[in-house]
């Protein structure tokens, strides 16, 4: 399986960006795709995951801000980001998981600053 992300970026905080990440190749059927983040400094965490069932799971500091949707059809998945604060900055992966399986994309770069 392969991924390509797209989307980051710079913005202000309040801001919105979003990130889509498109699956390729041999994408089983049952599977889980999800954006994780890796800060300077610090190590990677969970941002949100959702599975092909459309369950959804955030981490804490993203509830209520941060939206991932995912199209079947086109193996792809997004983050929609509401209200960036500048703690949101880091280098987001897009994370492909189906049992035992797991892929990862090459990161893209978010920056809230003002």
């Amino acid at each position: 399986v392969q991924l390509q992300a797209s989307g980051g970026g710079l913005v202000q905080p309040g801001g919105s960006l979003g990130l889509s990440c498109a699956a390729s190749g041999n994408v089983f059927s049952n599977n889980v795709m999800g954006w994780y983040r890796r800060a300077p400094g610090k190590q990677r965490e969970l941002v949100a995951t959702i599975t092909n069932r459309i369950r959804t799971n955030y981490a804490d500091s993203v509830k209520g801000r941060f939206t991932i949707s995912r199209d079947n059809a086109k193996n792809t998945v997004y983050l929609q980001m509401n209200s960036l604060k500048p703690e949101d900055t880091a280098v987001y992966y897009c994370n492909f998981k189906a049992t035992p399986y797991d892929y990862w994309g090459q990161g893209t770069q978010v920056t809230v600053s003002s």
